[in-house]
């Protein structure tokens, strides 16, 4: 693919409501977790709907699972789809064809409710014990994990290779 450049598409976006939220893989999860949780408890949302596709959906899991364990009672349901996305490919170079590849994206929908959901869905999961909510506080998980580390050995205390020094004078 090095003789060809990606072309990009107008995306048709479809509105987001007002309880919805998208996560992509640039986003905070701070950012998402604060925003969920001022959803349900602030902006008197008794549900709301968190979305994402490919990469993205490892950091959907943990904040859904993160603001679970700071709201109490929240039912929650899960359903998963795939969405086929077509790129277009124009040659870069005189005498190639344009190409079209077709992409399989999997695609996560997380809904969060206060009130119960259907229990006959195959995605449902009831609310934790209310013994393994914790209120919320200031959460900074990405700045400061794992805690109390510096970079690389030694902890960052030190610079390359001073300390060990050994000097041999002939």
């Amino acid at each position: 693919m090095d003789r060809y450049q990606r072309v990009e598409k107008p995306r048709n976006e479809t509105p987001i409501s007002q309880n919805e939220i998208r996560i992509t893989t640039q986003g905070r999860m701070r950012n998402y977790i604060s925003y969920g949780m001022s959803l349900l408890e602030e902006s008197g949302h008794d549900e709301i709907s968190i979305k994402a596709m490919g990469r993205a959906i490892n950091k959907t899991v943990m904040v859904v699972e993160l603001i679970k364990r700071r709201v109490s009672g929240l039912h929650q349901n899960t359903s998963t789809e795939s969405v086929d996305i077509t790129d277009t490919w124009e040659p870069l170079e005189e005498g190639l064809l344009p190409l079209e590849t077709t992409r399989h994206v999997s695609m996560i929908t997380i809904t969060l409710s206060k009130k119960p959901l259907d229990t006959s869905s195959p995605g449902y999961q009831p609310p934790i014990p209310a013994e393994e909510v914790k209120p919320a506080f200031d959460y900074d998980h990405e700045e400061s994990y794992p805690p109390g580390r510096g970079r690389g050995r030694g902890g960052g205390r030190r610079g390359r290779g001073r300390g060990n020094l050994i000097f041999i004078f002939l």
